[in-house]
């Protein structure tokens, strides 16, 4: 039981916090998160199968397993804050979840009304990409979103074809098809008051959500 308290104890001392670059507050990483949660799971395990000193094994094992995915959680993020600073795309990373979100205004993204990309914003989604390519071990979740205007039908339709068309730009330049997972939501969820304008364009948008495979 000694060791197992140890074992836990120095999985805990990996959840440091450290300076965010970008805001300058301190903030716990997505490795040590990754390394405690992965080795609370182990332990369980661990101690399921084999009592105390299985538990000891499963911590250390899950904490390395989770740590390594925080990290790499981690350095996606910043690479993906580097590669879209002052482009208007908005890089929100989700501890609790394991996530990153990209927040693609529509103003910047498409024609209003329209699905296609706006020739412009090519090169934004080709530095999403190069990042996407390096770090190919994330799931790519595409979701577009509109304003209130117009029928719920019709703007299920322009979601869709907003989402299809990042999803297919993507692909085009090098990330797997097996990855992209595209979605509309018409104006369910929207993030601003669709009752005034400038509301209804922040609510015009796509949003990527990456996810550990």
């Amino acid at each position: 039981m000694k060791k197992l308290v140890m074992a836990i104890s120095v999985v805990a001392l990996t959840a440091c916090t450290t300076l965010n670059p970008y805001t300058g507050e301190e903030e716990t990483s997505d490795t040590a998160k990754g390394a405690g949660g992965g080795a609370l799971l182990g332990a369980a395990i661990g101690a399921a199968a084999d009592g105390s000193e299985g538990a000891l094994i499963g911590a250390l094992a899950g904490g390395l397993i989770g740590g390594g995915v925080g990290r790499y959680m981690d350095d996606q993020n910043a690479k993906l804050r580097a590669s879209l600073e002052q482009t208007g795309v908005r890089v929100v990373q989700d501890k609790a979840n394991n996530t990153i979100r990209l927040i693609m205004p529509g103003n910047i993204t498409f024609q209003s009304g329209n699905g296609a990309i706006r020739s412009d914003f090519y090169p934004v989604l080709t530095s999403v990409a190069t990042v996407l390519k390096e770090y190919d071990k994330t799931s790519v979740y595409i979701t577009g979103y509109t304003d209130n205007q117009g029928s719920y039908e019709m703007n299920q339709q322009l979601s869709e074809e907003r989402a299809d068309s990042v999803g297919a730009y993507l692909s085009s330049q090098g990330v797997a098809v097996s990855r992209l997972h595209m979605h509309g939501a018409s104006y369910s969820d929207p993030i601003a008051d669709n009752s005034t304008a400038e509301g209804r364009a922040q609510n015009r948008r796509v949003e990527i959500v990456l996810k550990p495979m």
